[in-house]
């Protein structure tokens, strides 16, 4: 299977010529789901004992899976948090892909952690983070949300010492609004989440945090080793006052984590950046490259303002790995819940180091200026009503008259049409419509199609 032969030779010629088709398409085809029956009619069996062949499999890709998965970089794919990564990030994948490579320690890939560090001082830097900050790429923002706070409570607990916390749970203090990692990171960490009040704007202050942490203290029944506060809501875009926080946090002794997985990127767009005051103060954030950097899935990534309380916390120690700490360099492995990883972030620096920062904060503010279209066209039509003025690049609006079904149909129709993919969301209860814009190249004209379907 390893042989380099005619036949590799030539599925080589097939998939680059593949690859290299699909990069060149233009427009790009959104694509849309399909059926179970529909794949198993289309692709069939596709595992064998004797093999079915790299064209032939390549084929069935082609031509009946590929056209069964959306399109996240379509310009019109504007559900969820999109997906958009440059070409550049793009090739280099394969190329990661093809160097076979375990890019989790710096034994074995020292150029690609070498590489990947050099990507997440960027970050840091955008962050006001110490020269000593690190950390590393991981899945996404949930191991990454959960990697953070693992570290949290082990730097609590060494710091406060556990018979001072007594029977008392583990807690970390959120707003209702964190993302849904949170709650994973509560049933696997087997901690309450504190869920404190908000604000008008939906934000997270340091005003509610302290006294929920009063009443806390006051119960005695639960001890919160952490806040989560959130620079980009996923639903609603909101960006919760950081300084606030981070200021109530450190007078506590509690870990304070920003969850940056979608908004954090802004960092990068000079008129965005003042919303994140107060960043700086965090011990641990995340932003996710492959949401609005332009990177490939999966690349999410974890920095920490102290590392080395990282690597107390992660490092993995068995007799086969004793290699490893001989050199005294970073292990990648040492700061996430994760032994063996892909050097996933290295299409990331490929394309940093491609286009350069300056290109990345130019299509970060095309983005934010959408999204301010978008608000305006919103309120520009008499049938929709904006839910809130965008922070940064989500836009939530409500159509008068409709209900819940109302809102699966027209999402439905748009994606079925081929038109656009757009999901609707809840808020307070209420069903309504939202679009999340990081893909440079989604332009007026195609927020203007989405909007002008709902009269």
């Amino acid at each position: 299977m390893h042989a380099w032969n005619d036949d590799v030779e030539r599925l080589a010629d097939a998939v680059l010529d593949y690859a290299r088709s699909r990069l060149q398409l233009d427009p790009l085809p959104l694509d849309n789901t399909r059926p179970f029956a529909e794949l198993e009619k289309g692709a069939g069996a596709t595992i064998t004992a004797e093999g079915i062949g790299g064209e032939e499999a390549l084929r069935i890709f082609a031509n009946e899976l590929a056209p069964a998965c959306i399109t996240s970089s379509h310009p019109r794919f504007l559900a969820f948090i999109p997906c958009a990564p440059t070409q550049a990030s793009m090739l280099f994948d394969l190329v990661v892909g093809a160097s076979s490579m375990c890019g989790s320690n710096w034994l074995e890939a020292a150029g690609a952690v070498y590489a990947e560090n050099q990507a997440l001082r960027w970050i840091a830097d955008l962050a006001n983070f110490p020269a000593g900050a690190g950390g590393t790429f991981v899945q996404g923002g949930t191991i990454a949300n959960i990697s953070a706070l693992v570290t949290a409570r082990h730097a609590v607990r060494d710091r406060i010492g556990t018979d001072r916390s007594g029977s008392r749970r583990w807690a970390v203090a959120v707003s209702p609004d964190a993302h849904s990692s949170l709650d994973e990171a509560a049933v696997v960490m087997d901690i309450d989440l504190l869920v404190v009040d908000v604000d008008s704007e939906r934000r997270l202050r340091g005003d509610a945090l302290a006294q929920a942490l009063d009443a806390v203290e006051a119960r005695g029944e639960q001890r919160v080793f952490a806040v989560v506060a959130s620079a980009g809501t996923t639903n609603l875009g909101v960006i919760d006052d950081l300084r606030s926080v981070g200021a109530v946090a450190a007078e506590r002794g509690i870990w304070f984590h920003v969850d940056g997985a979608y908004g954090a990127a802004a960092l990068a767009a000079p008129s965005a950046r003042p919303l994140f005051a107060g960043i700086e103060l965090a011990d641990s954030f995340i932003v996710d490259p492959h949401k609005w950097l332009f990177a490939p899935f999966d690349c999410a990534a974890l920095v920490y303002r102290e590392p080395k309380l990282a690597r107390l916390t992660h490092a993995q120690h068995a007799s086969y790995l004793e290699p490893l700490e001989q050199s005294g360099e970073w292990n990648p492995s040492d700061y996430a819940i994760h032994l063996t990883r892909r050097a996933r972030g290295l299409p990331f620096w490929f394309s940093l180091a491609v286009y350069g920062t300056d290109a990345y904060s130019q299509a970060i503010e095309r983005t934010l200026e959408v999204a301010r279209y978008t608000a305006k066209a919103v309120h520009n039509r008499d049938y929709l009503t904006l839910v809130r003025e965008p922070d940064l690049s989500v836009v939530c609006f409500k159509r008068t008259g409709w209900a819940r079904d109302d809102y699966y149909q027209w999402s439905c129709a748009l994606r079925d049409g081929g038109i656009a993919f757009v999901t609707p969301t809840t808020h307070l209860g209420e069903v309504i419509a939202r679009v999340a814009i990081v893909n440079p190249r989604t332009s007026e004209s195609d927020i203007d199609v989405v909007l002008d379907s709902m009269a």
